[in-house]
């Protein structure tokens, strides 16, 4: 039996949340990190090695519910995994030392990720045509604005409460997510669309995703661009600060209009994608995007680059992701056809794997120029459009919807 889909203005807030979820458990905490080395007694690496637990278990989770969630059903996962979240953020308030800490982040992401993961999912099952873009790029703008209000919220909860008060509000915010579940999100794939024969069954239609030429490409070029954003987001604030000179409070001001930029570029996506190919979208998102980092690294060679400069390439450069994220997101669902759990467990995981794995390599070359940075941005970028050009294919049309 085929169930009318809910309405979107009741149903999209609440993934929205979902979505939320897992940038804000990430940035959140981080103008704690200096309280939580003296009553943890541990050092900085430390507590950072706790970020690091969670986006593993962020990755690993999503890796594992996609699949599972399209021959179980999506709704049960997510009242489990938002309950799950909630408990393992109230445990990671009560870490007594560093490791407990670390092991309860990881399990905090992986429980997060059911968020991240099923939202996307519901959508595909849900709707159809252009609507699926649109979401998507709803979605995309809350992903890019939680990451630049979770510092801020972090700072003003700790304005008046220790560490521990970051990780009970987001306790409080998973089991208020597990109601929202419970009252506004129905189940979206009915026993008789979920993948038969059981979880091996599931795995294998996520290993066949992974023998698709063209959902490969538009995966790999997700990958390599969410890299270049997470170059962009671990070096930025010491090319502003320590490079340029710029106060805290003036590169808030830069991270946040570059947020900005990118949210609008999400929502211009949502707005075009019902009169232009989606596939037209990302090509000319990721151009502008190469283009804006190839100049930023030629002009920091042959000149040494100033404040100006970088801030401008890097506008363009964040602005051209606002579209190719959910263009990528949207497309790559439409290729994958009906394994959407997998599709976006693959799409999702990836992309948060090797932006960790790229954070961590601006500081290797020093915090003296900006041309590591941007060097490092274009390399992720540069593989990005090789990907699509060999593997993807876009010109072709590839996962486009039908009206």
């Amino acid at each position: 039996m085929s169930l009318a889909p809910p309405r979107p203005v009741s149903l999209l807030p609440s993934l929205a949340s979902l979505t939320a979820a897992a940038p804000l458990a990430i940035d959140m905490y981080v103008p704690a990190f200096p309280d939580m080395v003296r009553t943890l007694e541990t050092t900085s690496s430390g507590v950072q090695l706790s970020m690091t637990a969670f986006l593993a278990g962020l990755v690993l989770g999503q890796f594992l519910l996609g699949p599972i969630s399209d021959t179980l059903g999506r709704r049960g996962l997510l009242l489990g995994g938002t309950a799950l979240f909630g408990l393992f953020s109230l445990l990671c308030a009560l870490a007594p030392t560093v490791q407990f800490l670390v092991t309860a982040r990881f399990l905090q992401g992986a429980a997060g990720a059911c968020g991240a993961v099923l939202a996307r999912a519901v959508i595909v099952d849900w709707y159809r045509g252009p609507s699926v873009a649109r979401y998507f790029s709803t979605l995309a703008i809350i992903t890019g604005v939680a990451p630049v209000l979770a510092p801020l919220l972090g700072a003003l909860i700790l304005l008046g409460a220790p560490w521990q008060a970051v990780f009970l509000v987001l306790a409080l915010f998973g089991f208020a997510q597990c109601a929202t579940v419970w009252w506004r999100v129905p189940e979206s794939l009915p026993p008789d669309r979920r993948n038969p024969g059981g979880l091996r069954v599931a795995f294998r239609a996520m290993a066949g995703l992974l023998r698709n030429r063209f959902f490969v490409g538009y995966a790999i070029a997700l990958s390599c661009a969410a890299a270049a954003l997470f170059a962009y987001v671990s070096g930025s604030s010491f090319v502003f600060q320590i490079v340029y000179g710029m106060s805290p409070l003036g590169y808030g001001v830069v991270f946040a209009v570059n947020a900005i930029c990118m949210t609008a570029s999400a929502a211009l996506f949502g707005a075009l994608s019902r009169r232009v190919r989606l596939n037209t979208l990302l090509m000319t998102a990721l151009a502008v995007s190469f283009t804006a980092t190839l100049a930023h690294v030629a002009i920091n060679l042959a000149t040494g680059g100033n404040v100006a400069v970088t801030w401008t390439c890097l506008i363009l450069t964040i602005a051209g992701m606002g579209t190719a994220f959910p263009a990528i997101m949207t497309i790559g669902q439409g290729v994958a056809g009906h394994s959407a759990g997998s599709a976006s467990a693959l799409l999702g995981g990836g992309q948060f794997l090797l932006g960790a794995i790229a954070a961590p390599i601006v500081g290797v070359f020093g915090e003296t120029s900006a041309t590591p940075m941007a060097i490092i941005m274009l390399v992720a970028l540069t593989c990005a459009v090789l990907a699509l050009a060999a593997l993807a294919r876009p010109w072709q049309g590839h996962g486009e919807h039908s009206g």
